[in-house]
């Protein structure tokens, strides 16, 4: 019965060591490729945007903490999204399947995804309304000239 058990207890005991090693395929995936990627190009696209926006001169220092927050929120998230992907890659940190593994990658990937499309969508509505307020000030002066208003 000892050995029966001490069996059953080794059996246990390499499947769930197995569970906390990666399989090499994971390792190489290609999404954890693309993941680090989305990563680079929110930190970039938000980086080159926001200082486009701070020196527009279209926005108030108020509009522009609000822009601040909106990217550092976005970015502290998507550092999240890379220490989970951390997690799911190392062995020995979680007990995890192939299969659950690759699930978590692929959560994780969408998240990055939406994220980037988010950006990117939050960009470009600000761009435009920079450039409203840029045209709407444009016209303002050109009205001033034209009517000889000075101030």
């Amino acid at each position: 019965v000892k050995d029966i058990s001490e069996g059953d207890f080794n059996l246990h005991n390499d499947f769930l060591n197995k569970l906390m090693g990666i399989n090499p395929f994971i390792k190489s995936y290609k999404r954890i490729a693309d993941i680090i990627s989305y990563q680079q190009k929110i930190l970039s696209e938000y980086k080159a945007a926001f200082n486009n926006f701070k020196s527009s001169g279209s926005f108030t220092i108020e509009e522009i903490a609000y822009l601040s927050n909106v990217y550092n929120n976005l970015f502290n998230k998507s550092l999240k999204n890379l220490d989970e992907l951390l997690m799911v890659i190392t062995a020995g940190t979680m007990r995890m399947s192939d299969d659950e593994r690759l699930a978590a990658i692929e959560k994780i990937f969408t998240d990055m995804q939406d994220k980037l499309s988010f950006l990117r969508d939050f960009n470009n509505n600000t761009g435009l309304l920079s450039m409203q307020r840029s045209r709407e000030n444009n016209e303002v002066k050109s009205s001033r000239k034209l009517n000889g208003i000075t101030k």
